[in-house]
């Protein structure tokens, strides 16, 4: 049997689960993998829609925007989840995510 590519094989399950947030972000993952930033940046907005506290989009989101030059909406993004952050208590992702402001506003 051959196997398919992991993209294909997220959407499949995407078809029989398409609310399930892991898999929409696994399958964002995979188009900015592949230099897709559009694709991308719908995928990750769709987990934001099923889950609006889904903190790893907004960096993510961050990253996409920093390197479509779209330095003000990276910034945006960073700062929404550093609010996230703060209420989820995560200070991994705060201390990531105040290091992405600081590199772009330095």
């Amino acid at each position: 049997m051959e196997k398919l590519p992991r993209k294909e094989m997220i959407a499949d399950m995407l078809a029989k689960e398409p609310n399930d947030v892991f898999l929409n972000y696994a399958l964002a993952m995979e188009y900015l993998a592949s230099a897709d930033f559009n694709e991308a940046a719908n995928q990750f907005n769709k987990v934001l829609y099923i889950q609006p506290d889904y903190l790893p989009c907004f960096y993510q989101l961050g990253q996409l925007n920093e390197k479509l030059g779209n330095n003000d909406t990276a910034i945006s993004f960073y700062k929404q989840g550093v609010e996230l952050a703060k209420l989820q208590n995560n200070t991994k992702a705060l201390g990531e995510l105040n290091e992405a402001i600081w590199m772009l506003e330095d």
